[in-house]
This record gives structure tokens, C-alpha cells and sequence, in this order.
């Protein structure tokens, strides 16, 4: 079948050269929709308790991650010129298109009680400011406001902040990056009139960030991979030739890839960036295989044709079982329930399927309109280095296998060691380098506001009105004061804090009467408060229409999953002890426990993907080779690298998370290639000479040296990824390099070793 296929490709090149150059069009054409995500991983399975929870507090409350943080420390700010430029600078921001609004100090009102119209009026703090002594009066006021405290400004530090409330449909469109950087150019007058340093956070401008950062790392990645393997390969081949259709071939190949995004309609994240570069490492191999083979077939008997037309025979063949097996790894994540593993999984597995087909159809037919190999570009495969290498391998094999047993049993030793000390976690500032600007403004944030993620407590008290009882405003006040003494929370508000707001009100602005009313008192207060009228948002959204839902909204510091689920499990424990799950249902929510949620979900299905593509290769293993013992023999080699570079996660205190965890499905995906590679050839020589060592000897001269070559570029590939500014990212990249050259070193030692132990047993069922 495949001696068919190679004769139609020769044949009818043309044509295939022509439906590639239009399919590329195409893609071009279609690459032109791609955006970069700006929401957050989307993790959780839409019907998944934590999400259900969340989307019930959006229904009710409505957006809360739509906040970004402008602070500055200034212990001048109190100076007149000061704040009035602060003043200046949050008008400048609420008037840009896009700002749905901004609060900030100079939106504080005070509450006044007018005992004639039994309502409560309400007046702007800071307001008719012509002097610094009018300035002083409204500092005075606001300092006797309880409300407030800590909100807007710490007094302690003399850090002030704003909040920007950006559009919803802004931050899900591209024009989010000019608003951002609309935003912090007038920002920065603050800092260029009073050299103060100016500092950013919350999830919109976190987001915001991340993505630019991914289109440009995604951008110099593909660049580095391609310069990368491009003078590894010319190192290799010392021939410019194989090299430019190599790159030809894996570019075509990122151009295809992006044009299955804008055909899909799906964003780039974090996670999808990946796949581009991950393209040209993985298919790079692909055209060394079928390089080598090409030199290899002319080297043997000096015609072109025929070389061509058994290298597509014999390769075709092995390439498509290996970018299957490759493919199979990552369309596991297909079968998850979250969406952005749909998504990658979706996307990874087309691609590499993409890129085999470019490869196939391009090298042969490129080759076949150049001139035959000379001498010259198939010395490669006999260079003293290469055949030392492999010299080596053999003798090792057949006269040293016990000293390879040995000491694959000992790193498994250490493996198994490192494997009990690796740590599951994550948080939303785990790939964020700890020297960049982003990192240090929200540790800013952490410090002086204990704010970086919100965090929603829901109360349903299951009645209309139910959250106006006094038993009801006990019980919420009371878990307010539990919420601190947290470190982790910042100050929290719901319904309570206006409530003692207006009673210190009706008490003409006495400090020591803000507190919950008593009953008499909430009797007077309702009077007045069902009037209250022209508040600020910041009064808004804490009940629900019906009056039957409160919410307390307050700020957590970014915590590793761990620590979260740790702190919710004591929260709910004193919880219960307040509010009786009979009469309340109360849920913990917002967007730090989706993420934590999420994160745990994420690593959870990782592994379960993991694990059924080992198994599905497994299958696969056993149709190809319709042997249960050859499964078991080309698994060990590849499950030995899993092991091994899960205890140096262990060993270096690298964790467990969404960033990291891509490493196995990646690395055992490609690493079963070679095992593929290798036993195919082995089948071939053992259909030829019926001799196992022979067959095992010969598979390790003709495949060792493109295993050899493909592990040198994937790792050098892979090892690019360290240039990231994210960390998840530069551990992926140094665990994958490792993991390859392990899985490289385990498929020429140990696998060979195994097959040639297993001599005996094996002869007897292949006969």
C-alpha cells in the first residue's frame, strides 16, 4: 500500500505542490481572526458545583472581576495640589471609552439624616476644596468614618488606590490594550509631577499583561525554535538543503496551525501558545527520519527514484504510526470536560497530523527536483562521533546489559524517592517572574491593601426579606469579624457595614455608634434608608432584589491552592458554627476559589489523560506488534523518563500545577516515538534474518543515529522555553529536555537490553 502512495505522490507532484500552496492561502487568510485569550483558563466543567455557584452569584451581583487597581505611596498626598491631581487623573480615566466607572477617595460621600423628610441625604467627603485647610476638614471627616477605613487609603503607610470598572464587553475585545495603556499614561502624571512610583493590578490589567506577553513570547519562540533547530540540523547535514526544507516544511506547518485556530474560532492562552513551537521541535524529527532514511536508501544503491519511493514506503509507514501515537497523547485532553484542554487537545493533535502530511508529501517531492546526494551530504551518517555513539550502545547492550539493569534500577531507586516528596499547587502569580514589574505591583497591593483576588461569601437565607431580620445582620456581622482575623483577607463589605454606616448617621456622625442597631433602632433606620438615594456603586449590589440573598465581597492575597483549600475547610468549619444549614446556605465563592477549583480540576484530568493515553498506546502497541510482551517491553523505556523526571520535581521542589503538569502528556507522547521508530525496525530486520540479537544490533545502527539526531534538536527545541518570563513556562521547557534525553538514553539501552534478555521467550511466541 504504501509502495502506492509513494508512486501517486512522485507521480503526481505537482498537484500536491499547487493544493499546498492554496491550502496555505487559506490558512493565511483564516490566522487573520486569531485573538489572544484575556479570561482566565476556563478549567471547570460548565455543570461542576464551584462554577454552578459562581454563575449563581454573577445572576445576582454580577460581574466582580472587572476591577483594575491603580496605587501609589505618597505621604504627601494629603497636600492640596496632590489630591487635586488625584482628583484629576480619576476624572481624566472615568471619561475614557470603555470605563464603565471609577472609585476612587474623592467619591466618598457622607451620610446626613434630615429628620423633616425622614431620609438620609447623601454628600460628597471631599468637595468644594480651595485651600489646603478645606482639604484638612475633609481628611478630618473621612478619618471619622469607619466606613472607609482602609478601603481607599491606608493611613499607616500613606498608600492610596483607585479602582477603574472596565466594560465587559471591552475586556473581551482587543481594545482593552489601548484602554490599559490609555489608562496608565494618564496615571502616570503622578508619578512624573511628584516622582512617585506608580503601581497596577487586578485581574482586568493582570489578564491584559499576560496576554501581550504571550503573542510576544509566542512570536520570539517560534523564531528561536526555528534558529535553533535550523543550525543543529545544519550541524548535522553540513548542507544548507536539508535545513531550508526542514524549516520550509514545519513553517508551513505554524502558518496551518494558526489557520486552524481563526477555522475553530479559538483564542490563543497560555496553554495553546505552546503549540506553534511545539510544531517545529515536533516536526523537525519527522524530517530528520525521512532525511536520513532518503541518504541512507542512495547511499545503498545510487538511484534517486527508487530511494525516494522507499523511503515514503518504509518511513510513510512508521512516521504515521509515530505522529498517531504523538497525536493520541494530546487528543486525550479531548475527552476532558474543561474547555481549554478541549480546545489544546483539539488543536495539538490536528497539528502534528498537519505537520506529518507536510512533511511526507514536501521532502520527497522537493528532493525529487533537486539533483541526486553527493558524497558529501550523506557523510553524516558515518562521522566518528555518531558511530563511537552508537559503538558504545552496542557494546553496552550485549556486554554490559547487567550494569544497565543495575543502574536503571537505582535511578528508579531515586525516582521513586523524589516521587513521594513532589507537591501539587498553584497560584495566579505561579508563572509570573518574581523580578517583573506585574509581580512587584501586586505584592504592593498584598501589603497595603491585602488585595489581589476577590473572594464572594453568599448567604441565602431561603426567604423574601429574609436577609432585613435582625437574627439574619448578627450572624453576618458576626462572620465579618471572624473574615478578621485572617491576614489573608483584606477588609470585608456587605450590607452590614451600610447599615452601621447609617446608624452612625442617624446618630449625627458620632464614631462610637457605628455599629448594628438593635431592634427599636432598625426600626428607625429602615424609615430613612428606604429612601437613600444617589450612593455610589460602592453601596450597591450587597443584597439581591428580593432581599433574599446577601453577599459579603471581600479580598484574598494570591495563595497556592493548598493553602486556600486549607483556609476555605476552616472557614466553612466557623461558618457552620454561625449560620444553621437548615435556615442558611451559605456558598464561598469569586474568582480565587474558580481558580483554585479549576487548578485542582486541571491536574486531576491531567492525569487521568495520562493515564488513558498510555493505555490507548498501549492498545495501539499490541494491534502494531500483536504481542502483549513487546507492550510491556516498549513501555518500561518510556515510563522510566515519567518517573525520573517527576523526582527531580520532587527533588528541586517543583510543583504539581497547570503549567507543569503538560510535561508527562508531552514528553511520554514523543518518547513513545522512538520506541515506535526502533521496533519497527527491529520487525523488519527479524521478518528478514529471523535472528533477534542481529535484528536488535542492526535497529540500533540504522535508527540509534536519527534517534540520536531528533533527541539532540528536541532537547536543544525545547530548551528554548527558558527564555519565558513565565515560570510554569521555563520549567516545562528544562523538564521536557531532561525527560527526552532520559527517554532517548532508556530506548537505545534498555529497550534493546530487554529484547535481547527476553530472547528466548520472544522467539517462542513470534514462532
Amino acid at each position: 500500500m504504501w509502495t502506492s502512495i509513494a508512486l501517486k505522490i512522485l507521480r503526481y507532484r505537482a498537484v500536491f505542490v499547487w493544493l499546498i500552496v492554496a491550502a496555505t492561502f487559506f490558512m493565511i487568510q483564516q490566522s487573520k481572526k486569531v485573538e489572544m485569550s484575556h479570561s482566565m483558563a476556563r478549567l471547570l466543567p460548565e455543570n461542576s458545583t464551584t462554577q454552578l455557584d459562581f454563575n449563581y452569584f454573577l445572576d445576582r451581583f454580577g460581574i466582580n472581576d472587572n476591577l483594575m487597581a491603580i496605587g501609589i505611596q505618597d505621604s504627601n498626598f494629603f497636600k492640596i495640589k496632590n489630591f487635586n491631581l488625584w482628583r484629576e487623573i480619576s476624572d481624566k480615566i472615568k471619561n475614557l471609552e470603555g470605563v464603565e466607572n471609577v472609585i476612587s477617595i474623592n467619591d466618598v460621600i457622607n451620610l446626613q439624616k434630615d429628620d423633616v423628610s425622614k431620609i438620609f441625604n447623601s454628600d460628597l467627603v471631599f468637595k468644594n476644596l480651595h485651600s489646603q485647610s478645606d482639604l484638612d476638614s475633609a481628611v478630618l471627616l473621612y478619618n471619622s468614618l469607619p466606613f472607609y477605613e482602609n478601603l481607599f487609603h491606608n493611613k499607616k503607610t500613606h498608600a492610596s488606590l483607585l479602582l477603574v470598572a472596565i466594560e465587559s464587553d471591552v475586556l473581551e475585545s482587543n481594545t482593552r490594550i489601548k484602554l490599559m495603556n490609555d489608562i496608565q499614561k494618564i496615571s502616570s502624571l503622578y508619578s512624573k509631577e511628584n516622582n512617585v512610583e506608580i503601581y497596577y493590578s487586578g485581574l482586568p490589567f493582570i489578564r491584559t499583561t499576560n496576554a501581550q506577553l504571550i503573542r510576544k513570547e509566542t512570536q520570539i519562540f517560534i523564531l528561536l525554535a526555528i534558529l535553533v533547530t535550523a543550525i543543529i540540523l545544519f550541524m548535522f547535514f553540513k548542507s544548507l538543503k536539508p535545513v531550508v526544507i526542514s524549516i520550509l516544511v514545519v513553517g508551513l506547518g505554524v502558518v496551518w496551525s494558526f489557520g486552524l485556530f481563526g477555522i475553530f474560532n479559538y483564542q490563543i492562552g497560555i496553554l495553546s501558545a505552546l503549540i506553534p513551537p511545539l510544531l517545529i521541535v515536533i516536526g523537525v524529527p519527522n524530517c530528520i527520519f525521512l532525511i536520513n532514511k532518503y541518504h541512507n536508501e542512495f547511499k545503498a544503491h545510487g538511484n534517486k527514484a527508487k530511494a525516494l519511493t522507499r523511503t515514503i514506503a518504509k518511513i510513510g509507514n512508521i512516521t504515521i504510526l509515530t505522529n498517531a501515537t504523538t497525536a493520541l497523547g494530546f487528543a486525550t485532553f479531548i475527552l476532558t470536560s474543561s474547555n481549554d484542554l478541549k480546545e489544546f487537545g483539539i488543536m495539538a493533535s490536528l497539528n502534528i497530523f498537519g505537520v506529518f502530511i507536510l512533511s511526507l508529501l514536501l521532502i520527497p517531492i522537493i528532493f525529487s527536483y533537486l539533483s541526486p546526494p553527493k558524497l558529501k551530504h550523506t557523510k553524516h551518517l558515518d562521522r566518528k562521533w555518531i558511530l563511537s555513539s552508537i559503538n558504545n550502545l552496542i557494546y553496552l547492550v550485549t556486554h554490559r546489559r547487567t550494569l544497565v539493569y543495575v543502574w536503571t534500577i537505582i535511578f528508579l531507586f531515586i525516582g521513586i524517592l523524589g516521587l513521594t516528596k513532589i507537591k501539587t499547587t498553584g497560584n495566579i502569580t505561579d508563572d509570573i517572574s518574581k523580578s517583573s514589574k506585574v509581580y512587584k505591583d501586586i505584592k504592593f497591593f498584598e501589603n497595603q491593601f491585602s488585595s489581589v483576588l476577590p473572594f464572594e461569601i453568599i448567604i441565602d437565607t431561603h426567604r423574601k426579606n429574609g436577609v432585613t431580620k435582625l437574627s439574619t445582620l448578627k450572624r453576618i456581622n458576626q462572620l465579618q469579624d471572624t473574615l478578621l482575623t485572617y491576614d489573608e483577607f483584606s477588609r470585608s463589605l456587605s450590607l452590614i457595614d451600610v447599615v452601621k454606616f447609617s446608624k452612625q448617621s442617624f446618630y449625627n456622625g458620632n464614631q462610637n455608634f457605628y455599629s448594628l442597631p438593635n431592634s427599636q433602632e432598625k426600626n428607625w433606620l429602615s424609615t430613612y434608608s428606604n429612601e437613600l438615594q444617589n450612593t455610589p456603586k460602592l453601596f450597591d449590589n450587597y443584597v439581591d432584589s428580593d432581599m433574599q440573598v446577601a453577599r459579603i465581597s471581600v479580598q484574598i492575597i494570591d495563595l497556592g491552592t493548598n493553602e486556600i483549600h486549607t483556609l476555605m475547610e476552616k472557614l466553612k468549619l466557623q461558618i457552620d458554627k454561625i449560620f444553621d444549614s437548615e435556615k442558611y446556605d451559605v456558598k464561598l465563592t469569586g474568582t480565587s476559589v474558580v481558580f483554585l477549583s479549576g487548578t485542582n480540576y486541571l491536574v486531576k484530568n491531567l492525569f487521568i489523560s495520562l493515564f488513558l493515553a498510555i493505555v490507548l498506546i498501549s492498545i495501539f502497541m499490541a494491534w502494531i506488534f500483536n504481542s502483549f510482551r513487546m507492550v510491556v517491553v516498549s513501555l518500561i523505556p518510556n515510563l522510566i523518563p515519567l518517573l525520573l523526571t517527576a523526582s527531580i520535581m520532587g527533588y528541586f521542589g517543583i510543583a504539581i500545577k497547570p503549567s507543569t503538569i503538560l510535561v508527562f502528556s508531552i514528553a511520554f507522547g514523543i518518547s513513545v516515538d522512538d520506541t515506535i521508530h526502533f521496533l519497527a525496525k527491529y520487525r523488519q530486520e527479524l521478518k528478514t534474518t529471523n535472528n533477534i540479537r542481529a535484528s536488535v544490533l542492526a535497529s540500533i545502527k540504522e535508527t540509534g543515529v536519527s534517534m540520536i539526531y531528533t533527541s539532540i534538536v528536541l532537547f536543544f527545541g525545547f530548551f528554548i522555553f527558558i527564555a519565558s518570563q513565565f515560570g510554569g513556562t521555563i520549567a516545562l521547557g528544562l523538564l521536557v529536555s531532561i525527560t527526552l534525553l532520559i527517554a532517548m538514553l532508556a530506548n537505545l539501552l534498555v529497550l534493546p537490553s530487554l529484547l535481547l534478555t527476553l530472547e528466548k521467550s520472544i522467539n517462542m511466541q513470534e514462532s
